[in-house]
């Protein structure tokens, strides 16, 4: 019988009490979390790929949220099946480059509770 292998998501946030709140949620739902604190290991891990979503806030140590995907090749992001924005950044102009450089969602962290957040992964990794 074939086991069927959990979501892998990947948590990119440098806030660390919210890194922990987040990863301790999604591992408690059974997902399996990678995390990142800073941009680059962020780039690093999305590079390899292999992930079902990846949370990515954009105000983040030594590279951004937005630099990452810039950088980013279309066959890197597209190992990585959903890039979610996850962020407290609600520049217009930020969010329409966000989606424009390959973002599939922008979660904003300020109007959102953990719970919210959950539903919003759930709701992604559904479609």
């Amino acid at each position: 019988m074939e086991e069927k292998s959990l979501p892998k998501i990947l948590l990119v946030e440098d806030e660390a009490s919210l890194k922990e709140l987040y990863r301790e949620l999604l591992f408690s739902e059974g997902y399996m979390v990678d995390v990142a604190d800073d941009g680059q290991m962020a780039y690093e891990k999305m590079k390899e790929g292999g992930y079902d979503l990846v949370l990515l806030d954009i105000r983040l140590p030594k590279m951004d949220g937005l630099q990452i995907l810039e950088k980013l090749t279309p066959e890197e992001k597209s190992s990585n099946k959903k890039i979610i924005m996850l962020t407290n950044f609600s520049n217009e102009q930020v969010i329409k480059q966000a989606y424009e450089l390959g973002a599939s969602g922008y979660l904003m962290k300020s109007a959102l509770n953990p719970d919210d957040v959950l539903h919003e992964v759930e709701a992604f990794l559904s479609k």
